[in-house]
């Protein structure tokens, strides 16, 4: 008997996972295209507001398709989003960039950095966000309170793990012809 009710309670607990996961509306749903599959993301505005209003605005206006990620560090992070300089051949300056909108004011909470969480990137200045982001590959608890947490990976984190890698000695910077977002829509 206690192993029928530990199975069925299992059973309803995968059923609230599957159904949560269908219930995010598709307005806040950010869909990436990567050469190995789709990437679903869960965009929170009730966290972070601003910042998901940018990265659906970049979206929308096709921004973000064809953006390498200039880095990513196994074990840390993937980190794309440079629409100035993360797309084309020569990628000296990728990571360097931003879009022509304005940087954003930090929307910190206490949302942790979980592996497929979806955070800004900035520099040195809290207040620096503007289009860059990166995917946590596992969890990263020294960012939280630093960086703003503005969504989550709900489907196709396994095509998250297959970004090809940077070196560590390099801060995770790309060797060749890097991985790109192909295509970023909104919707779901």
């Amino acid at each position: 008997m206690p192993l029928r009710f530990l199975s069925v309670l299992f059973a309803a607990i995968l059923s609230l996972s599957a159904t949560e996961a269908l219930a995010v509306e598709p307005e806040n749903t950010l869909i990436i295209e990567l050469k190995t599959g789709e990437v679903k993301i869960e965009l929170l505005p009730e966290v972070a507001p601003k910042h998901v209003e940018r990265i659906k605005t970049l979206a929308r206006e096709g921004a973000y398709d064809g953006v390498a990620f200039h880095r990513v560090i196994e074990g840390f992070m993937a980190q794309t989003g440079d629409v100035e300089h993360g797309k084309g051949a020569n990628m000296a300056r990728a990571g360097t960039g931003g879009s022509s909108y304005p940087d954003l004011p930090a929307e910190f909470s206490k949302l942790p950095f979980e592996r497929g969480t979806v955070g800004m990137a900035r520099s040195q200045n809290p207040n620096s966000g503007n289009s860059q982001f990166f995917i946590m590959f596992e969890e990263g608890s020294f960012l939280n309170g630093q960086y703003t947490v503005f969504g989550r990976v709900i489907e196709g984190m396994g095509h998250v793990d297959n970004i090809k890698k940077g070196s560590r000695s390099g801060n995770g910077a790309i060797d060749g012809e890097p991985d790109r977002m192909i295509k970023v829509t909104v919707g779901g």
